[in-house]
């Protein structure tokens, strides 16, 4: 086994968001940094490359949105209408879908630093822009929902591209193709990895390293065991790479398991999305998102969730894994002319498949669905659906009455042709058991010290999610850590020299 040819102070795991945040961080704070990426460099960005880019943080109010776009137009400004969104918002949306069961301090630290990460993220040379998919046109306004207005440009792989050129520009070294496989230890103290590349194995000396290289999302086998049986078969959203090779290498040296390890991030896709994360085509295009604005029917002709339960940044992971659990593995979101024209970009590319027909009759012959079992469910929605002002931009409670499940806000009646029907499955985004670590990122063994030398960030840390998560605070979450990890591991270096010193 050879020696690396090269001593860093600290190695980064991972060429995500979080890894990537980690690393810019750390070399501003005067580390070495080496940069490690499992994959090709073709397929560097981890999840990150493939979301659609928005990311939640509490902005406060409109001013706050004008802080992170300070290039918009007092024009622009007048025509939106943005809901304030504050920190104590924030945390109580992350409680209220969690069950109140995350990890107060992480969710804590997550809210309040957020503004100020997103912040930081602008001097790196990530840009913004609103998130128009998060508003709903009315009255000659854009009406935002959700407290999601703010994307990355260019999606997921303009914030990748954006951090790469970072790194690179601070001189953060990057190799490709080279796989963590152990991490070394010495008196219980974080001394380097053992990597392998190229089938070769090779030691790297680091005096730190981060993990943020994702959970277990794309391990079949590690889907089974903790997740459940029907999650063999769930298509992989995004990297191919996050197989739990992080988790398994801090685990071996005493890391203490944390969170929800029976429950992930996922979402509603097409059924005829690939199995893994297409890198030709990134940015989250095969997500089908718009529900709330019409129903979801099984193969068999029955609605099985509130379509209207909350905003759609609230119950797409939670549906994601009911959607998993019919006949098949498969569902349909059908919807009709007076919505179609409100449904997300990704309902109308090439690559969407779309079902349309003039009757629900010729739909449920498409659909290849039991005809008098889906005009059945279709006449007795159509009939609980209770008169009142439609407005998407906010919960309008108008609903249904009679029927289970209900369908709780946004209820317009299925009766105007031409008829829609999307075929979906379930996706899986990102697991939310991790291991345990503090609000710095500092890793922690079973008795809850930190283990010298060792931080995560990203997916790899447990407690924040659990059962369900506010859509966009997987970025944030990724990036705040990863930039609080970067920092402490600087502070741990410098302490580390200067009593090597003494």
């Amino acid at each position: 086994m050879s020696e690396w040819n090269q001593a860093y102070d600290l190695v980064v795991v991972g060429t995500g968001n979080a890894a990537l945040c980690a690393a810019i961080s750390a070399k501003e704070n005067g580390a070495s940094v080496l940069v490690l990426e499992k994959g090709l460099k073709s397929k560097r960005g981890g999840n990150s490359f493939f979301t659609d880019g928005a990311i939640r943080f509490a902005y406060k109010d409109m001013t706050g949105i004008q802080e992170v776009l300070p290039d918009m137009d007092m024009e622009q400004i007048q025509h939106i209408e943005m809901p304030n969104y504050t920190e104590d918002d924030y945390y109580s949306d992350i409680m209220r879908v969690t069950e109140n069961k995350s990890n107060p301090e992480l969710a804590r630290q997550l809210v309040s630093k957020s503004f100020e990460t997103i912040q930081w993220m602008k001097k790196q040379g990530v840009q913004f822009e609103l998130n128009e998919n998060q508003s709903f046109e009315r009255d000659g306004k854009l009406q935002f929902w959700g407290g999601l207005p703010i994307r990355a440009h260019r999606k997921g792989i303009g914030l990748i591209e954006s951090l790469i050129a970072k790194a690179e520009e601070m001189g953060i070294k990057i190799v490709y193709e080279t796989r963590a496989v152990k991490l070394k230890t010495s008196g219980g103290i974080v001394n380097g990895l053992i990597v392998n590349q190229a089938g070769t194995e090779k030691i790297i000396p680091a005096k730190a390293v981060i993990l943020a290289c994702g959970g277990f999302e794309a391990n079949k086998e590690k889907r089974k065991k903790y997740l459940g049986d029907e999650w063999e078969k769930a298509v992989v959203r995004g990297s191919e790479y996050n197989t739990g090779d992080g988790l398994d290498m801090a685990l071996k040296i005493g890391a203490q398991p944390y969170g929800d390890w029976g429950s992930c991030h996922a979402h509603t896709t097409d059924f005829n999305a690939p199995r893994v994360g297409d890198y030709s085509k990134p940015g989250d295009i095969y997500k089908k998102s718009s529900y709330p604005l019409g129903i979801i029917v099984n193969n068999q002709g029955k609605r099985f969730v509130d379509e209207g339960a909350d905003f759609r940044n609230y119950t797409y992971a939670k549906y994601g894994k009911e959607t998993l659990k019919q006949p098949d593995q498969m569902a349909f979101q059908l919807f009709d002319q007076q919505v179609y024209p409100m449904l997300r970009a990704e309902y109308k590319l090439d690559e969407a498949t779309c079902i349309k027909a003039d009757s629900i009759t010729e739909l449920a012959e498409k659909m290849q669905v039991d005809k008098s079992s889906l005009v059945s469910t279709i006449n007795e929605y159509n009939h609980a659906v209770q008169e009142g002002e439609y407005n998407p931009s906010i919960k309008d409670n108008k609903g249904t009455k009679g029927i289970t499940p209900p369908k709780s806000n946004w209820a317009l009646r299925l009766e105007k042709a031409p008829y829609y029907a999307y075929p979906i499955t379930c996706g899986i985004t990102f697991t939310f058991g991790g291991i345990h670590a503090n609000k710095n990122g500092e890793v922690l063994d079973s008795d809850g010290s930190a283990i010298p030398g060792l931080f995560a960030a990203g997916e790899m840390i447990g407690g924040i999610f659990y059962y369900n998560y506010p859509g966009g605070s997987g970025l944030m979450s990724g990036a705040t850590f990863g930039k609080l990890a970067g920092e402490a591991a600087a502070k741990y270096l410098s302490k580390s020299m200067n009593e090597t010193a003494k």
